[in-house]
């Protein structure tokens, strides 16, 4: 995403006006992207590191589709990881990237990729509520001995996210 900036600047040459219709229609550059080129920008910012998982580094891929902001980004975790929202495939449970959600807080055109980056944040932080386990045998885990699941996580980022 930080080559898009760059790429975006590149292809605008800096320019913050279009200056005729040949030149519009040559250097076009979508809503889509320059929200994104705006949003990464912001998301240089320092997350928190703490929790079970702060000794980690987690990929993920961000996939934005075309119809963004309407419509959430596609999210998934690339590295394998022990956590109840997370399956070992990637799958991530997170409410704001859903397009529909039951309790409100789903996707919605106001929201940007630094919400999703603080959501992801989020998880790895704040391992409060359950209710709805991706990985269930990681939140049954979790709820079962906690210094146990510390340990499993420990060895995952020991072996997969280091």
């Amino acid at each position: 995403m930080l080559t898009l900036a760059s790429k975006l600047k590149r292809d605008d040459g800096g320019r913050t006006a279009r200056t005729s219709a040949a030149s519009d229609s040559t250097h076009r550059v979508s809503i889509r992207d320059r929200l994104l080129t705006k949003e990464v920008a912001e998301l240089e910012a320092n997350l928190p590191n703490e929790g079970y998982y702060q000794s980690g580094k987690f990929q993920f891929e961000i996939d934005v589709p075309e119809a963004y902001n309407m419509v959430p980004p596609k999210v998934k975790c690339l590295t394998r990881i022990w956590h109840p929202n997370i399956t070992e495939n990637g799958e991530i449970c997170l409410s704001l990237l859903r397009e529909h959600s039951i309790d409100g807080t789903g996707w919605a055109p106001t929201r940007t990729l630094k919400d999703v980056v603080w959501g992801l944040n989020s998880l790895f932080t704040d391992l409060l509520n359950f209710d709805d386990p991706l990985n269930i045998d990681a939140a049954e885990h979790h709820l079962r001995d906690k210094e146990d699941f510390r340990n499993k996580v420990q060895d995952y980022i020991k072996h997969y996210a280091r």
